[in-house]
């Protein structure tokens, strides 16, 4: 299984706007991609002077499908965001293999 994590710090005044456009927007049309089984936000509880930072974790099954993403989605998606929310946020993507998961 695979993690694709997005780690956001956002503007305090755009927090609200960005978080409900992520929810309702940004995120459906990530998960209608058909590649990611998750999607999980989480919020840093270490507060930051200028906003706040979320962890945005998307799974998906294997490589194959975080490949196919990259190469037919990402860029359209992140250019979205990015356009949407100019100069308002920093970001850096992660990616994760989970080895063990204890339930």
């Amino acid at each position: 299984m695979i993690i694709y994590n997005v780690t956001l710090s956002i503007d305090k005044e755009f927090e609200k706007q960005w978080l409900d456009w992520m929810k309702t927007t940004h995120i459906p049309d990530i998960m209608k991609t058909g590649l990611f089984l998750d999607c999980k936000i989480s919020r840093v509880l270490a507060e930051e002077a200028g906003g706040h930072t979320y962890a945005i974790a998307y799974t998906l099954k294997n490589m194959h499908d975080y490949e196919k993403y990259q190469k037919e989605f990402a860029a359209k998606l992140q250019a979205e965001h990015s356009k949407k929310f100019a100069g308002k946020f920093a970001a850096f993507r992660t990616l994760l293999e989970v080895v063990y998961s204890y339930e």
